[in-house]
């Protein structure tokens, strides 16, 4: 804890707060009710918080409901901001909201061993407040300014990638007022913040009617701190799962003992019990569900609902009934809302990467909420691959192969980002082990049939992995009382491994220099070589039959480039 003295100390010699507000009636503004109280000023435009619970954690998360729409960029809609443990601290007329430095612990029942840990090691104040009623009873403060803010640092993103010097105009920028929410266990700002500069790079202007005006919507999130009741579970690098993710290995925790290691990481994942442990198949006591972006239309739509969905097969092998479950999200909630686990459909000027992102108890690692985001180009992406493969147009009628392929496609992608909020990473060498897992990177399986056409129809999987399967069973297992945990989910990935699954991940892959032979990404099949002379005869294959049939009847022949891809 931030000391009171300390505090003091820092307030020495500041001037009288003038800003207090002692004729402040609360009674003519909009309450807001929920974990923070807020208060609206419709007249004023000014946004109030009751922040009297002081010295408590919480969490607080910001993110971009509203993007800017270029994937050279990189502000996509749905982008997450850095989670952050925090608290608000007060000396005087001052209000701090202090951030807790959470790489360096000492996980110990001493507090002075922990004090001396929190006191070695700096923390940040991300913003600093006056106390509107500094004579009353409640702590009232305008976050106003805190809201409508840069939060997101798209300034410096801007500015890094060549785009121009931008910064907030205050004189275009406002609380957005139909998503600031209050719950019980989250309250939810949102601002309208509009970014003003003379433009300099060549992507803004593509998204923007203005290109010296960008306005997009940062939101706020202050949320309460789970309970104590979930056990983090040790990260194992073996497992497939992904950690806490402060630097290579974790944590560091001083109250270690001498001669063990001092580095700590946790795994992360949902909290999930049984009803009954003991049971070999046991409904959830609470369920972990997804809810489906109401803006994806159909037929795309049921395809990533579906794709969705196969992880309940896992969660089922695991011994859950029904544990894992996807919907579409109702007409009234915030996407940005920390309550629900969200698959959104994105779009973009051109095509880019789609992401699996969660907010996550940076203590503990439990995750708290799950955002994936799906780049709604990349199924038109696969129909033209298709239409360069297949060279389909034998007058107006349009043959189904090609958006069976790219819906396959998009089941298999939702299936994918979809694991990354579960907490699973890439296994690259599913591949080599008849597409063990979706957590890969799959290239389509092209066939060639005896009279030496393509053959589409096994593009890609339309099942979880066996690989996927296992790593449910590690990180979602609920033991019964009196089993060791740790031990039971060792024991799980001794079997895994004994059974012969191949897990290479991202750091033994990308890179040259990290190059593993297993570790190949967008390739099938366990021979390379072999695969190489069978895509060479497929693009042989392909080459030879491009012409005008590759692209539909009415198009303008120029347009035959687009599918040569």
């Amino acid at each position: 804890m931030l000391g009171r003295s300390f505090l003091a100390m820092l307030a020495f010699g500041w001037m009288h707060c003038t800003c207090a507000d002692d004729s402040l009636d609360l009674n003519s503004y909009q309450r807001i009710d929920g974990f923070i109280d807020q208060y609206w000023d419709a007249d004023s435009g000014r946004l109030l918080l009751d922040v009297s619970d002081l010295d408590q954690p919480f969490i607080y998360q910001s993110s971009l409901p509203r993007g800017i729409g270029s994937n050279d960029i990189g502000l996509d809609r749905g982008q997450l901001g850095a989670t952050k443990v925090v608290r608000f601290v007060q000396s005087g007329p001052k209000v701090l909201l202090v951030e807790e430095n959470l790489a360096y612990r000492a996980r110990s029942n001493n507090d002075d061993e922990n004090e001396a840990v929190e006191q070695s090691f700096a923390r940040s104040v991300i913003w600093g407040f006056e106390d509107l009623e500094p004579s009353h009873e409640k702590t009232i403060i305008d976050a106003t300014a805190f809201v409508v803010r840069d939060a997101h640092g798209i300034s410096a993103r801007l500015n890094d990638g060549g785009e121009g010097a931008y910064s907030v105009d205050e004189s275009r920028s406002a609380i957005f007022l139909p998503r600031t929410k209050g719950f019980p266990d989250n309250s939810e700002a949102e601002a309208i913040v509009t970014f003003t500069g003379q433009p300099t790079g060549p992507y803004l202007s593509t998204v923007t009617p203005d290109a010296g005006a960008v306005t997009v919507h940062i939101h706020h999130s202050f949320i309460r701190l789970p309970d104590d009741n979930y056990e983090p579970m040790a990260y194992d690098p073996r497992s497939g799962v992904i950690g806490l993710g402060y630097d290579a290995a974790g944590f560091r925790d001083y109250a270690t003992a001498i001669g063990d290691d001092m580095m700590v990481d946790f795994g992360r994942r949902h909290r999930l019990q049984k009803k009954d442990p003991t049971a070999a198949l046991s409904e959830a006591v609470e369920p972990i569900i997804y809810y489906l972006d109401r803006g994806a239309p159909e037929p795309v739509r049921s395809a990533l609902l579906e794709g969705a969905r196969w992880w309940n097969q896992a969660f089922e092998a695991a011994g859950y009934k029904d544990a894992f479950q996807v919907e579409m999200l109702p007409a009234d909630v915030d996407p940005m809302d920390v309550r629900y686990n969200v698959i959104q459909w994105v779009h973009r000027s051109t095509r880019g990467w789609s992401y699996g992102s969660s907010v996550l108890d940076p203590r503990t690692g439990e995750i708290l909420k799950g955002l994936v985001s799906l780049g709604s180009l990349r199924v038109r992406q696969d129909y033209l691959i298709a239409e360069g493969l297949l060279a389909p147009y034998d007058g107006e009628a349009v043959p189904p192969e090609m958006l069976e392929m790219s819906l396959a496609r998009i089941r298999q992608l939702a299936a994918h980002e979809v694991g990354h909020t579960l907490g699973f990473e890439h296994n690259f060498a599913a591949s080599t082990q008849d597409r063990a897992s979706v957590m890969d990177y799959p290239a389509p399986l092209i066939g060639i049939r005896d009279d030496g056409s393509l053959d589409l129809s096994d593009a890609y999987d339309d099942k979880i992995g066996t690989w996927d399967k296992r790593t449910i069973l590690y990180a979602y297992q609920d033991f019964p009382d009196g089993v060791d945990a740790d031990a039971a989910r060792l024991e799980i990935l001794d079997e895994t491994i004994a059974t012969g699954f191949k897990y290479v991940s991202d750091n033994d892959s990308r890179s040259a220099a990290t190059a593993h032979p297993d570790g190949n990404l967008w390739d099938n099949g366990e021979d390379a070589v072999a695969e190489l002379e069978h895509l060479l005869r497929v693009r042989e294959i392909a080459l030879n039959n491009f012409s005008e049939r590759n692209i539909r009847i009415g198009r303008p022949l120029a347009t035959i480039e687009e599918v040569l891809v």
